[in-house]
């Protein structure tokens, strides 16, 4: 019997003509591990909050969603969300605002939102708290959960001290110990980085198979999702397009499908090569497959070095604390970023990289060391000129960069701007910014960061939240900026998405720059903090980084070697 089903499944927000979900049927069976994607504001994060009553935005709802009758069953009449009232169904169901709350756990993007205590012990402990659970029983489920999750070594410390990933995994453990029916995660690894984030899907998958829990995950990370679901399930437009087994949807979406960008590297490169036999979905297979292929000549030229002439951006043996006591987080650091290039900056969760950002943008001052601007000392730029038509700061947190009510009034004075990129934003205008999706406030906030005609342009984290086909057009403004001569630096945990765009990339480390090089040779020579293409072809080609470079190399006709 299904544990959930959702039945004709509409919901539109006040104000708004369109819906934002329309006519969705969904079962998921008790126990199952769906995956769900789609492009960014394609209405996954509102699905998932109207499967948590206190989470629900208001808006005009209809259909049911029914929880499994043997319990308590949640159902809604055709209404105004947050208005429904108790309905005896023919199993005794009853309304989800009935049931109690800790049968759903909820899982946010952003690793802050949920963290509501200063200690990791009281973390664990508060929803325990707040179930009214004696004393006795909180100390041993949190001694319990704390050595499952593996956090027992940070009881002690204060949540302001941890790393995003371990904000996460204390979010997600916060969560698992009031022993929830249901898991929903919206997009939990958005702001993990790539060693980080795997570690956090292994963990959810574990808690899946070891304790049943139904997990329904929202996520753009298909590379380590497609080989574990059992489901997935892609919206378009508010609309369930595809909803099967991983290697089904991948086979019936195909190489030219405007879908295709939501399959794993391995699919991908199956369909454009013309693969025959069973359709690979993980690196593993992925490499069995490219095994089976022939190695085509190399045609293509060797890649030659940028000539570097003009400097950018200068720090040089910079070092910064946050207290003047505390640790050192920025140690003797230098990074050089040349005019017209497009560097990236990637790490680990903590490792300085926004604090970095912080110091070249002027927002922090170190205690040691120079920073320079198109060769000038950035304390030599007077009266605000340093951030008129020459430097631009795209934050990690979109929200802090909106004053209004609306996007419209948001982006007045960014017309210019707005019509010069590959993306309407006019849809969103009578929307306020906190409620669209988190990768379409990226793309208002980049707007803005536009608008002042930089020079140089950093963006911290700008393709968080975003769906592969709206990361492929952030792709192309960078590209267009990078042509008109602005110098871009990325500080991202994407990987993939660095491969596709940097001139240079950086690791960044302990406070510092551990090393930096060519993008082909930087994601040729690492084994982690590189792509699933360069994972999957390396034993056989070098510099095959991409699916588009895979492709050129490999085939599944006869072909010399």
């Amino acid at each position: 019997m299904a544990f959930v089903t959702v039945k004709n499944l509409s919901f539109t927000y006040p104000n708004m003509e369109h819906k934002a979900l329309s006519a969705i049927d969904l079962s998921v069976d008790c126990g199952a591990f769906i995956t769900m994607m789609g492009a960014t504001g394609s209405g996954k994060s509102t699905f998932l909050r109207l499967l948590k009553p206190e989470l629900r935005q208001n808006g005009e709802l209809e259909g049911e969603i029914l929880l499994s009758a043997e319990k308590a069953t949640l159902s809604h009449r055709t209404g105004v969300s947050g208005d429904s009232s108790l309905r005896k169904g023919s199993l005794g169901a009853v309304d989800i605002t009935e049931a109690p709350s800790s049968r759903i756990g909820y899982v946010a993007q952003d690793p802050e939102e949920q963290i509501v205590t200063d200690k990791v012990w009281h973390e664990l402990a508060f929803t325990l708290e707040n179930l009214g659970m004696c004393r006795q029983d909180i100390a041993r489920r949190v001694a319990e959960i704390a050595s499952y999750f593996g956090v027992d070594r940070w009881m002690e410390r204060d949540t302001a001290t941890l790393s995003g990933g371990e904000k996460q995994l204390l979010n997600l453990a916060a969560v698992m110990i009031a022993d929830p029916e249901l898991l929903l995660l919206d997009e939990p690894t958005a702001q993990l980085d790539p060693i980080a984030a795997t570690r956090f899907i292994e963990t959810v998958y574990r808690l899946n198979r070891e304790t049943g829990v139904t997990v329904i995950l929202c996520e753009h990370r298909c590379e380590e999702l497609f080989p574990i679901s059992d489901r997935i399930v892609i919206l378009d437009g508010g609309r369930v397009v595809f909803d099967d087994t991983p290697r089904n949807v991948a086979q019936l979406i195909g190489r030219d499908s405007e879908y295709a960008a939501f399959l794993p590297t391995a699919a991908r490169l199956y369909h454009a090569v013309g693969g025959r036999g069973e359709l690979p979905l993980s690196v593993r297979e992925g490499q069995r497959f490219v095994g089976s292929l022939h190695i085509k000549k190399k045609t293509t030229s060797e890649r030659s070095d940028r000539n570097a002439i003009e400097e950018a951006l200068s720090l040089k043996n910079i070092r910064f604390r946050y207290k003047r006591r505390g640790d050192d987080i920025l140690r003797d650091l230098d990074l050089t970023v040349y005019k017209g290039e497009v560097f990236a900056l990637l790490g680990a969760n903590g490792a300085g990289k926004s604090t970095a950002a912080a110091v070249a943008t002027g927002l922090r001052k170190p205690y040691s060391g120079t920073v320079k601007l198109f060769g000038k000392l950035l304390k030599d730029y007077k009266n605000g000129s340093l951030y008129q038509e020459n430097l631009s700061l795209l934050p990690q947190d979109a929200e802090s960069v909106f004053l209004h009510e609306t996007v419209g009034e948001e982006l007045k004075g960014c017309e210019r701007v707005i019509e010069g990129l590959p993306f309407d934003l006019k849809p969103l205008y009578d929307r306020h910014p906190y409620d669209i999706s988190g990768g379409e406030r990226q793309l208002v906030a980049l707007c803005k960061a536009l608008s002042t005609k930089p020079r140089l342009l950093i963006m911290d984290e700008p393709s968080k939240g975003l769906d592969a086909n709206r990361k492929a057009l952030l792709l192309e403004v960078i590209r267009r900026l990078q042509a008109d001569g602005v110098t871009v630096l990325l500080i991202t945990h994407d990987v993939e998405f660095a491969a596709l765009c940097a001139d240079r990339c950086a690791l960044f480390a302990q406070g510092g720059v551990a090393a930096v090089d060519r993008t082909d040779r930087f994601m040729t020579d690492n084994r982690f903090y590189t792509t699933a293409a360069s994972r999957i072809t390396k034993r056989y080609v070098d510099g095959a980084y991409t699916v588009a470079l895979a492709a050129e190399r490999f085939t599944a006709e006869g072909g010399a070697v």
